[in-house]
């Protein structure tokens, strides 16, 4: 009888174990986006900043590992001109881009954690997983309305032989790292930083090289071959034009993230004294 009695209860002692500061929240974001690419080929400090905010639902399977799904809403934006370097000054392009995210994440804190535990005040974690996203680049014309580029085939997507039109949705692989902390008995805090791999070089409507403005002109307007090539006192010799030149550099993808500070609600059952649910 004794022996039966253990193998009943060790299971049981094990599975409270595993669910030691099991909890589940929903959360408010809020931070700036910054962008990686063509436009900005490595600070992503530089650039124009937006507000990024969004929402999650979490469950914090124990201490150590949660799940988090999530919506995130944000623009970035960037200007050649405001770039330090001459050659981007004179290609004179722009973009700005509003991006909709929808991801599934996995959180690993580094130590125990737990929503309404005094005792951890600023837990560091990372965190990796899935996410698709929506994007619509945009150009500014001469009369300061903006205009989206990606019908434009501003680089022969979609009318030239051989080139096809960019999706504008994708699939993004976001990873990043934190820091979490609690404030009373019901909410939480963090701090984070996060980057998307995106598998697209065109968040900015810029990659491979200039088209002749002729076939630009008969397949996509006049607005197509002005937002296609904005440069202002660009001197070329006599007979040549920019047809095959570099616009921007295809061996590179762009890159998009989020510095956000998030408030968690917890939605589960209150915390107990040993912080074991």
């Amino acid at each position: 009888m004794a022996v039966q009695l253990t193998f009943w209860v060790v299971p049981e002692a094990s599975a409270q174990r595993n669910r030691r500061g099991a909890s589940k929240e929903l959360g408010y974001q809020l931070g700036a986006m910054w962008y990686t690419g063509d436009l900005n080929p490595g600070n992503m400090f530089r650039g124009v900043s937006h507000v990024a905010q969004g929402g999650y639902y979490r469950h914090n399977l124990n201490t150590r590992i949660s799940f988090r799904g999530q919506f995130m809403q944000g623009k970035i934006e960037m200007w050649d001109a405001d770039h330090p370097n001459l050659w981007q000054q004179e290609r004179n392009l722009h973009f700005r881009n509003q991006i909709n995210e929808y991801s599934l994440l996995t959180e690993l804190n580094y130590r125990d954690h737990a929503v309404g535990n005094p005792k951890r005040t600023m837990v560091p974690f990372l965190f990796a997983g899935l996410a698709v996203y929506t994007h619509d680049p945009e150009g500014q014309d001469t009369y300061g309305n903006w205009q989206p580029l990606q019908p434009m085939g501003t680089e022969g997507q979609g009318w030239f032989q051989d080139v096809e039109n960019y999706l504008t949705w994708g699939v993004a692989v976001p990873y990043g790292l934190g820091w979490k902390g609690n404030l009373g008995s019901g909410m939480s805090f963090q701090f984070e930083w996060g980057a998307r791999k995106v598998w697209t070089d065109y968040l900015d409507d810029v990659s491979t090289v200039y088209m002749n403005p002729s076939l630009l002109r008969e397949a996509r307007g006049q607005i197509a071959v002005q937002f296609a090539d904005r440069a202002v006192d660009r001197q070329l010799p006599v007979g040549q034009s920019m047809e095959g030149l570099q616009r921007g550099d295809p061996g590179r993808n762009d890159r998009y993230g989020y510095f956000l500070f998030s408030l968690g609600f917890r939605v589960s059952k209150k915390a107990t004294t040993c912080w074991e649910q």
